[in-house]
């Protein structure tokens, strides 16, 4: 093991950025206690939230206003969610869609009716409309029609609906954005970023999205009482926490971690750091190494659960599966009370796994070890402002030698072969997405974005053989201001050991599909669905407890199926 950064991680050995930071690892990742859901759910329980739903003024059809409040103990927090009759023709879950059927934000506080009336007006229009400081995030979502009607009329006719029908889909509403951060109008995140029940990445967004599932049970529920005030009934708790909120991914989310490589490094270092601790460990428990095993017997449960058309996606998920089963078939009872367990475990019978398998391990040795890992999820975040100003002063020769210390696996890339500039990053007019296309059967060029580091690099290294040693980067970035971007990038990665993603992103071989892969696990997506390389349906928070049952509940022991009869 070669240890990624002396300066990050104390003694602790990590696994290096040649190793993790390749996109058809990064591709396998899975979530873990260190998913951005499961820091929120936690945090919530730790910190004893209270939650109550002050206004339900949803009317016969299904149209209305409903508030979902929290209580922090220290501020208050609100999820306003807005409920539309969608018609048929205007229902699209992409992102140019005009029309959902329902809109959300969460408020910064608790709402006054003035707050409910501006945002009415608002907030139902998403991007056409405006939010304030006030408001912490910005979203929508549309039902998954056939499901929801189904649920209602099961719930309406006081009988429950079959779990397979659920598992089928896994959600009833699935969100078509989730904005943040100072997207229209709303606060940016340095208003919140430093509260304790914010602390990492993307927490907001995280708590909008779990607040939108409980309206989606809760507006069904209410649905079904409609149509049969005399014999409706609830939905039975195991099938309601089997539901998650839908998600359909795509290219749109792909450019982001090439396009943060500070927040990159910060939540692969922390997952690596976490890992690296585990393995550290000089001795276990058997209550420790009895909670792997039951979670490695539910995480197989959980894979068994994963429908995909996708052939890329059935291949892993089969090579998964037998990897799994072999691991548990060659797990020695006692191999627990060997020297130095985890790391043993991990060089004897799992480093000759499938990556796929290896980094579902890798999320399962961390789930065991909480106590250990749990404080890093609040360093799971980045002031991207400090590294944004290039360091001007730097002489050619110490950035060379940052090239040649981080960047010298660009070299084997050769980018006067077609293949390695197949493909172009661009922003759809029509879309306004973010598209890759074909650098020689489209002229695209001309749009290109700047999402190919590993060719923007190259470049630079051709362009500075002009420039002596002694001279300064300034000077050069004053001859060549279009490699200021490539300038920031490598004086970012000299510190920041996983920032870098070391692939080439515009090679004809790249598969999209595992930038998104990475993000979600991150996000806490336990299931991947690609419906081609290039998006990927996904359900967030399935398994996991509701507001009224958070108190009683462990969020993270429930991020895998039970075993049967448990």
């Amino acid at each position: 093991m070669q240890q990624a950064d002396p300066g990050s991680a104390g003694r602790l050995s990590l696994r290096p950025p040649s190793q993790v930071m390749r996109l058809a690892r990064m591709g396998c990742f899975h979530a873990s206690r260190l998913s951005f859901l499961r820091v929120l759910l936690r945090r919530m329980k730790q910190q004893n939230w209270q939650f109550t739903r002050p206004i339900w003024r949803i009317d016969d059809k299904g149209v209305g206003v409903a508030t979902y409040q929290m209580d922090t103990g220290k501020r208050q927090y609100t999820l306003i969610a807005f409920a539309h009759d969608l018609p048929a023709e205007l229902r699209s879950d992409r992102v140019i869609a005009e029309a959902w059927d329902a809109t959300f934000t969460l408020f910064d506080g608790v709402p006054t009716e003035d707050d409910i009336l501006r945002l009415s007006k608002n907030v139902p229009l998403q991007e056409a409309g405006r939010v304030s400081q006030t408001e912490l995030s910005l979203s929508r979502a549309n039902r998954s029609v056939r499901l929801f009607q189904y649920v209602v009329g099961q719930l309406a006719k006081g009988e429950q609906p079959e779990q397979a029908e659920l598992d089928a889909v896994g959600y009833l509403m699935r969100t078509t954005a989730v904005y943040g951060a100072a997207k229209f109008g709303a606060a940016d995140r340095d208003t919140w970023a430093d509260r304790e029940e914010f602390l990492g990445s993307f927490q907001p967004e995280m708590l909008s999205v779990w607040l939108t599932r409980a309206f989606t049970i809760d507006l069904v529920e209410h649905l079904a009482k409609v149509q049969a005030p005399d014999t409706a009934v609830p939905l039975e708790t195991d099938l309601r926490r089997s539901l998650g909120v839908g998600n359909s991914t795509g290219l749109g989310m792909a450019p982001f971690l090439i396009n943060h490589p500070a927040l990159l490094n910060a939540w692969i270092e922390a997952r690596e750091t976490a890992f690296a601790k585990v393995r550290e460990q000089a001795t276990t428990t058997k209550q420790k190494a009895e909670k792997f095993t039951e979670l490695l017997s539910r995480a197989q449960l959980l894979v068994a659960t994963w429908n995909t058309q996708d052939e890329r996606q059935a291949r892993r998920v089969e090579q998964l599966t037998n990897d799994l089963a072999d691991f548990v078939e060659g797990l020695n009872a006692g191999w627990w009370q060997m020297p130095s367990p985890w790391q043993t475990l991990w060089d004897e019978q799992v480093s000759g796994l499938s990556a796929e398998a290896q980094e579902m391990l890798v999320s399962l040795m961390i789930d065991v070890h909480g106590e250990l890992v749990d404080d890093l999820a609040q360093t799971m975040c980045a002031d991207e402002a400090q590294s944004f100003r290039i360091d001007g002063s730097q002489t050619i020769a110490a950035f060379r030698s940052m090239l040649e210390e981080f960047y010298s696996w660009t070299a084997d890339v050769d980018f006067g072969d077609k293949p390695a500039n197949a493909r172009v990053w661009y922003v759809s007019e029509e879309k306004l997405e973010p598209r890759l296309g074909e650098r020689f059967e489209e002229p695209l060029e001309p749009y290109e974005q700047p999402l190919s580091p590993a060719r923007d690099i190259e470049r630079m290294k051709a362009d500075l053989e002009q420039f002596g040693d002694n001279k300064k980067l300034g000077a050069f970035l004053m001859k060549h201001p279009h490699h200021r971007h490539v300038a920031r990038r490598v004086q970012i990665a000299s510190k920041l050991p996983y920032a870098e993603i070391r692939d080439n992103t515009i090679d004809a071989e790249m598969v999209p599909i595992d930038l998104l892969r990475c993000k979600l696990s991150f996000f806490g997506a336990t299931k991947f669905d690609p419906k081609s390389d290039r998006w990927t349906r996904i359900s967030l928070f399935q398994g996991a407890p509701f507001p009224h049952e958070l108190a009683d509940c462990d969020p993270d022991d429930m991020a895998y199926p039970p075993l049967t009869g448990n």
